[in-house]
């Protein structure tokens, strides 16, 4: 997508943040590498599914726009984000993101289970956002990241098993 466009994105994000969401796409976790491959390509249920996607300050691990669904990967150091973690979910729950959390230990010794998890998240009645809602610029726009506001990015390495 071109720079200076929004359709499709959530705006709010800068240019550093995009960078930061090219950077965590080249230094996934294998936790990461693997539910990628399950999800990339519309291999999962023909769902269009996003990684390491900019949503207003954050980066999220895999994004499905057409559910608005985010899927984070948290490992070790997720223990002591704990606070920051549940305040993201519910900043992202304000605007209608539903969003999942598996530990890497479950995504690399149960894959099928993850995977059936999701499906049943899916597959639950999803009438709370309509197609109409989901398309809405006010339910599409979060505020712009102010600078101060937006929590440091976890240091490379961070999230690794």
């Amino acid at each position: 997508m071109r720079r200076g466009t929004t359709t499709g994105r959530v705006r709010g994000t800068t240019r550093a943040l995009d960078e930061a969401a090219r950077q965590l796409r080249r230094t996934q976790t294998p936790a990461e590498a693997a539910l990628w491959q399950a999800l990339r390509g519309r291999r999962f249920h023909g769902l269009k599914f996003r990684r390491q996607h900019p949503i207003g300050p954050y980066v999220a691990d895999f994004y499905c726009p057409s559910l608005r669904l985010v899927i984070e990967v948290d490992g070790d150091v997720h223990h002591e984000r704990r606070d920051y973690d549940t305040a993201r979910t519910e900043h992202l729950s304000q605007y209608h993101y539903r969003v999942v959390r598996f530990r890497n230990e479950e995504v690399l010794n149960d894959l099928d289970g993850v995977l059936r998890r999701l499906t049943a998240l899916i597959t639950e009645d999803h009438s709370s956002v309509t197609p109409e809602q989901r398309r809405s610029p006010a339910l599409n726009h979060m505020p712009s990241v102010d600078k101060q506001d937006t929590p440091p990015l976890p240091r490379l390495g961070e999230g690794e098993c």
